[in-house]
């Protein structure tokens, strides 16, 4: 597998478990159909690493050809990662549903200001948040340079993932308050 994009971290493998090459599985993302029996991912190892006796219910994987603890500990702690193009054609997104990934670098409006630009997503317990870097603008004159948007009603109003435009109500009021 050769990539050339920004790879996302999907899951960590942790440690053995057993003396027959099982080890532990920490899903990352929120969408763990993708682990099935046979598919390969990047790894941080610089080599892809294929999954096998996938159990998600217990959290434990195999990975391919490796059959001893011995073979096994060499993978404790790698990182799996796939592509933003295999993650759209391999996870599907339901309606007002978007990939965390396309909300990074959206400008936020709130009454046709522009709050600041969607840093990146930030999940706190059951919430997922918009870590928005504030516009510059409005940090001169005393704004927080971040600050967290619940990504919930009644807040979040419309995203526009094309012109990449989330419009929000309630937000300045939380800047103002950071």
């Amino acid at each position: 597998m050769g990539y050339k994009e920004q790879l996302l971290h999907i899951a960590t493998i942790g440690k053995t478990v057993g003396i027959k090459g099982d080890m532990k599985f920490h899903v990352k993302c929120d969408f763990p159909e993708q682990f099935v029996d046979g598919v390969s991912f990047f790894s941080n190892l610089k080599k892809d690493i294929t999954l096998r006796d996938v159990n998600l219910d217990r959290g434990i994987i195999k990975i391919e050809g490796i059959h001893t603890i011995e073979d096994a500990k060499k993978f404790t702690n790698a990182k799996l990662f796939i592509t933003r193009e295999e993650t759209r054609k391999n996870c599907h997104l339901e309606d007002g549903e978007f990939f965390w990934f396309d909300l990074e670098d959206c400008e936020v409006y709130e009454d046709g200001k522009l709050l600041g630009k969607v840093h990146d997503v930030d999940r706190i317990a059951v919430t997922n948040y918009l870590n928005v870097a504030t516009n510059e603008e409005l940090v001169k004159t005393g704004s927080a340079k971040m600050f967290l948007i619940p990504f919930q009603e009644p807040f979040k109003v419309s995203v526009d993932i094309e012109k990449k435009v989330i419009t929000v109500s309630g937000a300045m009021d939380i800047l103002e308050a950071s």
